[in-house]
């Protein structure tokens, strides 16, 4: 008889959809991806995708797991899902979407809302934080919805994450987990629940509670895999589908970052900071941290909105060349990429960026923009891509000083994920500027790793989340600091890189009072 010991764990992120099977050491015995256009854009700004082509793809992707895998379908002990966060879904009593997903990357905002009333609004202004639950509001998904396709407001019978959305087609029940709610809904972070209904979030972004799907911690089941889901993707019907979170936290667990003195580098599409507290700790005084993979636990988080999107941005406007030649190798451009650094000394020659191209909610805050200061005639394309890695590694350094701050927890070890820390010269930069090791996860699949950790605890084939991490983890290359890079890093960040924003950010409030960009 074959033992049950596999773990299916889907990811679905924004580039891509992925399959995998994780054993209980964490090793990925088979891997299917499936490439997905992020988005498409019918106005400006805005960045839509249609709810089924994600639940195609995510079918596509098992079924292409199944053709080449030579593991029995029988060995498989339970399913688990992460998906990218802040992707809102409305759906009708029967699961069927009322109209496209907007995707988290989308950039509409419903602007002269009425201000959150009452003791709340009142107490808002005495700590000057109006603007940042004003921009709250804007930001919610639901507001817009609300003013403008008040019809699909009214017909929506539930309001889902794509988290939600994909669990309810594959297993029939509107459930999610408390690890994926990160967004502009009225969730409390510090309970891990829906908030009270006496909480300010309700009027911010004002959804029927009834609209909202049931919550499951992670490692719990969500149910159970059903006909119809089993005859799509070619699951085995009965498998549970065992709560996780949303990427970024699996991606934490999967890196192994289970102790707040591990800090979780992500160079994603968003750059992030994490460490993993079982205390609640605000890094930034009424911005909460995000749900932890792991129950009860809380992802202390700082984000560099735009973060290794910048290097897209690069590969776009200043990379025709490399382009060319990994079209002419069939390789991706970014392959090429860690030439371009190699050819500029440490510092990029006085270039330093500050890499704000999205404004923040409060560090940075609202008014805040890109910028590259330094320039002079020996400057190049290439001290502008180095600029660029040192920029996201000084931001992120920023954030982790003040998450080491708020939760009093010295941050001694660094684990590093996500695309960009396939790039070896990112990882060096990073353990420069940090002056510690920086450390890749032993698989570049973390946050599917992550989910399949939940889901291993969660029927049992190990006890706990120490036990787990310690089996189906472990440290793979790892980039110890330069001492002469550091020192110069040391003085580039504090005598520049940090006096940058604060000198800089009246430049920028006179910048959004004369163009209305970002607007209030």
């Amino acid at each position: 008889m074959t033992s049950r010991e596999y773990i299916l764990a889907i990811d679905a992120g924004t580039q891509s959809i992925r399959a995998m099977l994780i054993d209980p050491r964490g090793h990925i015995a088979a891997k299917k991806r499936v490439p997905i256009e992020p988005y498409f854009s019918t106005q400006p700004g805005w960045a839509e995708q249609h709810a089924p082509y994600y639940w195609e793809n995510l079918c596509a992707a098992c079924q292409g797991l199944w053709m080449q895998s030579q593991i029995p379908k029988e060995a498989i002990a339970a399913v688990a899902l992460t998906t990218q966060r802040a992707t809102m879904v409305n759906v009708d009593e029967r699961g069927e979407p009322l109209r496209p997903v907007i995707v988290w990357l989308d950039q509409r905002r419903t602007e002269r809302l009425k201000p959150v009333g009452g003791l709340w609004g009142l107490a808002f202004k005495l700590v000057n934080m109006s603007e940042t639950v004003a921009y709250f509001q804007a930001e919610a998904e639901v507001n817009w919805l609300q003013r403008h396709q008040p019809e699909i407001w009214k017909r929506t019978h539930k309001y889902l994450f794509l988290s939600g959305y994909l669990t309810y087609k594959l297993v029939g029940l509107f459930v999610d987990s408390v690890g994926c709610q990160v967004g502009y809904v009225p969730f409390d972070y510090k309970a891990l629940r829906w908030a009270k209904a006496s909480d300010w979030k309700w009027q911010a972004a004002p959804i029927e509670p009834d609209k909202l799907p049931d919550l499951i911690p992670p490692a719990e089941p969500l149910g159970e895999i059903t006909p119809q889901a089993a005859e799509a993707t070619g699951i085995p019907r009965g498998l549970p589908l065992i709560a996780a979170a949303a990427d970024k936290a699996c991606e934490v667990l999967g890196a192994g970052c289970l102790e707040p003195h591990i800090g979780c580098i992500s160079y994603g599409t968003t750059a992030t900071i994490n460490t993993t507290n079982r205390k609640y700790v605000e890094v930034i005084p009424l911005i909460p941290p995000y749900p932890s993979a792991v129950p009860g636990a809380y992802s202390l988080e700082v984000q560099i909105y735009r973060g290794f999107w910048m290097v897209s941005w690069f590969k776009e406007e200043f990379a025709l060349q490399e382009r060319r030649i990994a079209a002419e190798r069939g390789i991706e451009p970014e392959e090429l990429f860690d030439e371009l650094v190699n050819q500029v000394p440490p510092g990029a020659q006085g270039l330093i960026l500050q890499p704000f191209w999205s404004p923040g909610l409060k560090v940075p805050g609202p008014e805040a923009k890109g910028a590259i200061i330094g320039f002079g005639d020996v400057h190049t394309r290439e001290h502008i891509y180095r600029a660029i890695l040192e920029g996201l590694a000084y931001a992120l350094r920023e954030g982790a000083e003040r998450t080491v701050r708020r939760s009093k927890v010295p941050i001694t070890e660094l684990r590093v994920a996500g695309g960009g820390s396939q790039s070896n010269a990112a990882m060096q930069i990073t353990a420069d500027v940090f002056n510690l090791p920086a450390t890749r996860p032993h698989t570049y699949e973390a946050s599917g790793l992550g989910a399949a950790i939940d889901a291993a605890v969660g029927v049992g084939l190990h006890p706990d989340f120490d036990t787990a991490v310690r089996e189906m983890t472990r440290a793979g290359q790892s980039f110890e600091p330069n001492p002469q890079n550091v020192e110069l890093y040391e003085e580039l960040y504090t005598r520049v890189y940090k006096q940058m924003y604060p000198r800089l950010r009246p430049l920028y409030e006179e910048i959004r009072e004369i163009t209305g960009y970002p607007p209030r």
